[in-house]
């Protein structure tokens, strides 16, 4: 509660020196090479404490408040909306604003700038929705604070419970005589010297133009590390087992949409797990061995390594191999911020000489309902983002197919295919025969990034949000009198055959690069794609599906409800292998 601050340090205005003058030059060489965040003016932070600052002294730790905590997608609205916030950060920033009434203008430039004042930290308990990062800007003292590769101070985030408020501890890393600067690592943590490159980007523009943009797959220790992090134990091998053809299957669940649909003579429940034929489990199973060891007969409703599926970063790499430098063509470029970054950069730099679209999206591994998704054409963004939760950046599809909504215009859609996956080892793959759709609420265009009405589709988890509903039935005459040269047969078969392909490769390699052929494995996904104007080698327009994740355990509310036999449908292909009026089609 002390504000003492001003007893120990100072800011200072840095000002260029005039070519003309006669300075000291070895000064002006210096501050050529200061990054500055934002544009004119330079400030800096020094020690103008008469006796410095000693790093041992308790009292040579200090608390830094912060001007501004938000979430992402709420940065525009506040910046409207919160009085004097839009004057405050542009006056930290150095952007000119001098009305009244926050302007477009002003607010992009904040919200462009803001990445370089950007610190992060996350909260590691609460729902989903209160796991997504924060992101803060530091008071006017703390965000003048420059960048040094041989820092004097440190810094970090501290959430203080009592008064549940986030401050930034600053504290000496050595003893400070007066005069000297404040300066912290703003690649803190990163030894790798072409990483601290692109990490400092934001404030030190510089080009990697020269790192290769391919991205190879991944070596085997990779996929080792993430089998090891993920805790799972393999099954030993084990014959298929074979069951009396009228046998009656005692099923364990605990996901209530099974409970309340499954009807088929042949399941019953059971609330006793150690005499269950089929488990079928909500959460992700981990101990194959002991089961294959102890209980081999008994079936369950997933396989060892589907995170290579279900988890964002994990498809990318299983996907390249399907052949082409920029991975298949049924997949978004892709690349792992953690592991690819320069790659990347690279990438991006060429596209933007090249004068090519450069909007990415980028994701979280593993969080679903679009939660911490962001859309933006800025690469500060994207390098500042790595720093939240891992992340994938995708490339955003900027062509994508429309759909005409009356009461809207074209907009963005989706489609969820429920895919079966049988075994693996013969590769046996059913479609569900309806698909589910979801549309954007907004006409699409390539602007306005944080309009999430605009350019997501996912709209049943927000409780104000108006769900556009059309039934697959309905859907597919209304799209071929929109697009009448691509009849839907022709579309969907398209989309088969990258499910196909994607399933192929993902079980190409053995257990953990591949998905495990455990013969008492089955497992049910939802598979969300859009499609895409492309052009094919003949130069003719084709929709090309584009496959934006797989999901485990997908959630089957509107199945049950529209299609009340989904459920025996899934049972009877995955457990009883009986297809015969089943509304499911084989696709390898």
């Amino acid at each position: 509660q002390v504000f003492d601050a001003g007893d120990y340090f100072g800011i200072m205005q840095v000002e260029e020196v005039d070519e003309e003058e006669e300075g000291d030059e070895e000064m002006e060489e210096q501050l050529k090479k200061k990054p500055n965040p934002g544009s004119e003016p330079c400030f800096k932070v020094i020690v103008t404490n008469e006796n410095g600052l000693q790093a041992s002294n308790p009292n040579s730790i200090f608390l830094i408040d912060h001007a501004w905590t938000y979430r992402v997608e709420h940065a525009r609205q506040q910046l409207l909306r919160v009085p004097g916030l839009l004057h405050r950060m542009a006056n930290l920033m150095g952007i000119d604003f001098h009305g009244e009434i926050p302007d477009e203008g002003s607010i992009e430039q904040v919200l462009r700038e803001m990445w370089k004042y950007n610190q992060t930290y996350q909260l590691s308990q609460g729902t989903a929705e209160e796991k997504v990062p924060v992101w803060y800007i530091m008071d006017e003292f703390g965000s003048r604070i420059q960048h040094s590769d041989q820092p004097s101070f440190a810094t970090a985030p501290l959430f203080y419970m009592p008064q549940q408020i986030a401050y930034t501890i600053l504290w000496p890393l050595r003893d400070l005589e007066t005069g000297d600067e404040v300066t912290r690592d703003y690649a803190y943590g990163e030894t790798d010297r072409l990483i601290r490159k692109c990490v400092l980007l934001p404030w030190v523009p510089a080009e990697v133009l020269d790192v290769n943009c391919f991205t190879p797959e991944p070596s085997e220790e990779h996929y080792q590390a993430i089998f090891t992090e993920n805790k799972e134990k393999l099954p030993i091998a084990i014959n298929p087992p074979v069951y009396a053809k009228d046998k009656i299957f005692k099923v364990f669940t605990d996901i209530q949409q099974v409970l309340s649909n499954l009807t088929h003579p042949r399941f019953v429940f059971t609330d006793n797990e150690a005499e269950a034929d089929i488990l079928y489990n909500f959460s992700h199973f981990k101990d194959y061995r002991k089961l294959s060891e102890e209980r081999p007969e008994v079936m369950l409703n997933q396989f060892p390594c589907e995170n290579l599926l279900t988890v964002k970063d994990c498809l990318a790499s299983i996907s390249r191999r399907a052949g082409e430098p920029d991975g298949p063509r049924w997949l978004p470029r892709t690349f792992n911020l953690q592991t690819e970054l320069p790659q990347f950069i690279s990438y991006f730099q060429h596209r933007d000489r090249r004068g090519e679209d450069n909007h990415w999206i980028c994701k979280p591994w593993n969080l679903a309902r679009s939660l911490d998704t962001h859309i933006t054409n800025s690469l500060n963004n994207i390098i500042r983002h790595r720093e939240s939760s891992p992340k994938v950046v995708c490339k955003y599809i900027e062509n994508p197919v429309l759909f005409h909504r009356e009461d809207v215009g074209m907009v963005k859609f989706d489609i969820r295919y429920v895919v079966l996956l049988r075994s693996v080892k013969p590769l046996k793959v059913y479609i569900y025969d309806v698909f589910w759709l979801r549309f954007s609420n907004r006409a699409f265009s390539l602007d306005n990034l944080d309009d999430y009405e605009k350019h997501f589709t996912v709209m049943n988890y927000a409780p104000t949000v108006t769900l556009k509903q059309v039934h697959c039935e309905d859907f597919i005459p209304l799209f071929e009198k929109q697009y009448p040269e691509y009849p839907w047969t022709t579309v969907q078969a398209n989309i088969f055959s990258a499910f196909a392909e994607l399933f192929q490769v993902a079980s190409a390699k053995p257990a953990p690069l591949g998905i495990c052929d455990y013969p008492s494995s089955r497992a049910i996904y939802a598979v969300d794609l859009m499609l895409k104007w492309d052009t094919n080698r003949d130069g003719k327009r084709i929709m090309q599906p584009q496959i934006l994740e797989v999901n485990f355990n997908p959630d089957c509310d509107r199945a049950c409800k529209y299609h009340p036999t989904f459920f025996n449908d899934v049972f009877s292909t995955l457990f009883l292998d009986e297809t015969e009026n089943c509304h499911v089609t084989c696709i390898v």
